[in-house]
């Protein structure tokens, strides 16, 4: 469903008309993209206060409309309302994680309530859920197509879900709830940007930096200055637990001080401690899963899913325990022969694993980077293989205004030249934006309102210095390949409604399309045609390519596991019954990891409590192993592509009909058994990681 995100209609009933704001209409542009060219950073607030009047008075009508109850009188005026807020919201929301500032941190933080009511005021409007109710009681007889009807369910279970058959009081605790999860997750997220930024190593002296390129160098050299800092030089953090640069680090103690600034961030006892956050938000999960009826946050989150309880999604996590520790252990053991003598610690593994790489496989990072430049990779690789699987074709477009200069924008076209979107990439990391990499939609496809899909690919990679070549590293080639598959979920959407459109699926599917998309950056035909040097052009040596393929089951237990851990640190948070009561993070996270039977002493959990956005500041609370299930399922679909002829034109139209193009219109086991013809299997998950018995 449409996100909600609520204040009574008359405390806007004195807001003046914003003619002049840039969202108060639809935007003349192509595909209705926003018009950042005429978007200050104070026309945010003042155009989602104004949706949010307009949408409640819209919504009121619908509430209150004297006729009986019908499919378009309510379910389809539900989906034409709120235009100008869903307008302003998808620029918002993008905007605020990928180049905020102190004004819109404001804004974000002054609007968090006012939405979370908003949303409150929707879903708990009892007259609304009457008409609704007396709709899904008599759906049977109301002749409605497939989409229609999953349509009208999915508003029924959305509005239960939400305290819509809760008493008075309850619905007035749950308001409150609501209000203060939304407002802690603004409050986590603003304190995690500010604690990675100020967890950036500053080092004084060069050799200190011993094993980077000098263009990565330069780059922390650009970085400190650009931070007052000059003569000084900055490694700035990324999201996660491991960092890039502890791979290439020469110097223990630099990598020692990095992992630590990365481990340690955001619970420090500063200003930008996250801790007692955490542990108030976790509380306020759990109660709000009670009051709707649900022994845990987990249980309530997962009811929606494909995995549907938290005792399915735990079992297959730990089916995965056993294989990915003794790969850990197999994996340490050379690890610890290449150290010699040295006790191997977290901040020395990717160090090592690099010279067992080189030892094993012979393959240097440093040796593709300068087959790699990111236009053409983006160009002739993620788009290339766009066009053999699907017959699209790309152009670029300069004439559409961005929020940022870095960024850059390409319209896509059908196999038979007719347009289908717009999409966006944003690759550059910057201090004002969140870590990570992810897919947003500016403009949903909708058959309801003739609009096209309009999408973005957002990443950090690390920008090269002035007049240097934009290179990037093969993971990072993966991570293009992989927005992108989220992308062409997007751009693939055949929706009537806004609501069940394109990634609008549970999480536990909708990182299926992705990492499914991040094989076809080692077909031949796709790698031949973007692998080339950046300066002669002269296409990446077939030596260098079997050493890239005979190394990707290389470190798997290492790459699994900080996963596994993370997503079974986020499932223990939320398994937790309300008589557990406040917890010591710390201790709960501790106690947590070690119920695991993985080696987290030298594979740390990809991101630690303190510093897990994905579960305290993006809504991915208790579902984490999505990740891990997702790509469960994409490798059953995988090796149905192999059994059938492989990376074929007709192979691709089969997925985009039965899975891409289908978003919420069908249950997502139904789907996923008619691509494939059985249930999901673990083993092929196993198999393409490398994890199965020795």
């Amino acid at each position: 469903m449409r996100r909600f995100v609520l204040l009574s209609a008359a405390a806007f009933v004195a807001a003046p008309a914003l003619a002049a704001n840039p969202f108060a209409e639809q935007s003349t542009l192509p595909y209705q993209a926003p018009p950042f060219d005429r978007i200050a950073d104070t026309d945010y607030q003042p155009a989602i206060e104004q949706g949010i009047a307009q949408s409640l008075a819209e919504v009121r009508r619908i509430a209150d409309n004297p006729e009986a109850p019908t499919f378009d009188n309510t379910i389809v005026a539900m989906e034409r309302q709120g235009r100008m807020l869903a307008r302003a919201q998808a620029a918002f929301g993008q905007v605020t994680q990928a180049n905020t500032n102190p004004a819109l941190q404001k804004a974000q933080a002054a609007l968090a309530p006012k939405l979370a009511a908003y949303q409150d005021a929707i879903y708990l409007d009892a007259k609304l859920f009457a008409r609704i109710k007396t709709l899904n009681d008599r759906a049977s007889s109301l002749k409605l197509d497939a989409e229609q009807a999953m349509l009208l369910d999915d508003y029924y279970r959305k509005f239960v879900r939400a305290g819509a058959q809760l008493s008075a009081a309850d619905q007035a605790s749950l308001r409150d709830l609501n209000k203060q999860i939304a407002a802690l997750g603004i409050t986590f997220r603003q304190r995690l940007l500010a604690a990675t930024k100020a967890g950036a190593l500053v080092l004084d002296r060069p050799e200190q930096l011993a094993g980077l390129t000098p263009a990565e160098v330069e780059a922390a050299a650009r970085d400190a200055k650009d931070r007052g800092l000059a003569g000084k030089y900055v490694l700035p953090l990324q999201n996660t637990t491991n960092q890039p640069a502890l791979q290439s680090l020469t110097d223990r103690a630099t990598r020692e001080a990095l992992f630590r600034q990365s481990w340690n961030r955001a619970s420090k006892g500063d200003a930008n401690d996250t801790r007692a956050t955490v542990a108030q938000l976790n509380q306020l999960h759990t109660r709000k899963a009670n009051l709707l009826g649900f022994p845990t946050y987990a249980a309530y989150s997962l009811a929606e899913q494909m995995a549907k309880t938290p005792a399915t999604a735990q079992t297959f996590m730990v089916d995965l325990d056993a294989p990915v520790a003794a790969a850990q252990a197999r994996e340490l053991a050379d690890i610890q022969a290449a150290a010699g003598s040295t006790p191997v610690e977290a901040w020395d593994w990717d160090f090592y694993a690099e010279k067992v790489r080189k030892a094993k496989y012979d393959l240097n990072e440093a040796e593709t980077k300068p087959y790699l430049e990111i236009w053409n990779v983006l160009e002739n690789g993620v788009f290339y293989a766009a066009n053999q699987m699907y017959g699209l074709s790309f152009k670029r477009r300069t004439d559409i205004p961005t929020y940022h200069p870095d960024i850059r924008v390409y319209e896509v076209f059908e196999e038979n030249g007719q347009p289908l979107g717009l999409a966006y990439f944003d690759y550059w990391k910057r201090d004002n934006k969140s870590g990570g990499a992810w897919m947003n939609s500016f403009v949903p496809q909708a058959r309801l309102f003739g609009t096209k899909p309009v999408i973005s690919n957002t990443a950090n990679f690390t920008k090269p210095a002035d007049g240097q070549p934009a290179l990037v590293t093969f993971d990072d080639v993966r991570t293009m390949f992989h927005e992108f598959g989220h992308g062409l979920h997007g751009l693939f959407a055949n929706q009537t409604y806004p609501t069940l459109s394109g990634t609008a699926v549970a999480r536990d599917f909708v990182e299926f399309p992705s990492q499914f998309n991040e094989h076809w950056a080692l077909e031949p035909r796709v790698l031949a045609n973007y692998a080339k040097h950046h300066q002669t052009g002269a296409p990446m040596p077939q030596a260098l390519v079997d050493k890239i393929k005979r190394a990707e089951h290389f470190n798997q237990g290492y790459a699994t596991g900080e996963n596994l851990a993370a997503a079974q640190l986020d499932m223990a948070w939320h398994v937790l019954p309300a008589s557990a009561g406040r917890q010591d993070v710390d201790a709960f996270e501790a106690k947590a990891l070690a119920a695991t039977r993985l080696d987290v002493r030298h594979v740390p959990p990809r991101y630690r409590t303190s510093y897990f956005n994905h579960v305290w500041g993006s809504g991915y609370a208790a579902g984490y192993y999505a990740y891990l299930w997702t790509d469960m399922i994409e490798e059953n679909v995988h090796d149905w592509f192999k059994a059938n002829g492989g990376m074929t034109r007709a192979n691709g139209q089969r997925l985009r009909d039965l899975i891409l193009s289908r978003g919420h219109t069908q249950d997502y086991n139904t789907m996923f058994r008619a691509m494939v013809g059985h249930d999901p299997q673990v083993a092929p998950l196993l198999r393409s990681r490398g994890l199965t018995a020795k």
